[in-house]
């Protein structure tokens, strides 16, 4: 298999996640007071089946070629997760619709999906 056009070199990643925990992750813990996650693990099995369920989902509504937004989040700050950061994946109708469309795009038929590990502290890269 090719490597993905897409793909980054792990310098480059490095870089990334420096220049966030540099700028971001310094103002979160001011304000926070604590150290949030900003790292989050999906198995490769629950992402291929939640792929495929919004493949499948989609084509149901005559979408060929949909997508996946990645949105940062944070859950509340009375609950058991202490107001950490998570993401949460939300699928996005056709991908060539979107630039045309003028709209976000986002596909509110098909439930996002969360469930995530994040590394308290962070893991670093």
């Amino acid at each position: 298999m090719n490597r993905p056009k897409k793909c980054i070199s792990v310098e480059e990643a490095r870089g990334l996640q420096n220049n966030w925990k540099n700028s971001r992750g310094k103002e979160i813990l001011r304000g926070q007071g604590y150290e949030d996650t900003r790292e989050f693990s999906f198995s490769v099995e629950e992402l291929q089946e939640y792929l495929d369920y919004v493949k499948e989902k989609s084509r149901e509504q005559g979408i060929e070629n949909p997508g996946i937004r990645i949105y940062f989040a944070a859950y509340p700050k009375n609950g058991p997760k202490k107001s950490y950061s998570t993401v949460f994946l939300a699928p996005t109708k056709d991908v060539a619709a979107l630039e045309t469309e003028g709209e976000s795009g986002n596909n509110y038929e098909i439930e996002p999906l969360n469930t995530v590990n994040g590394g308290r502290p962070p893991t670093e890269y």
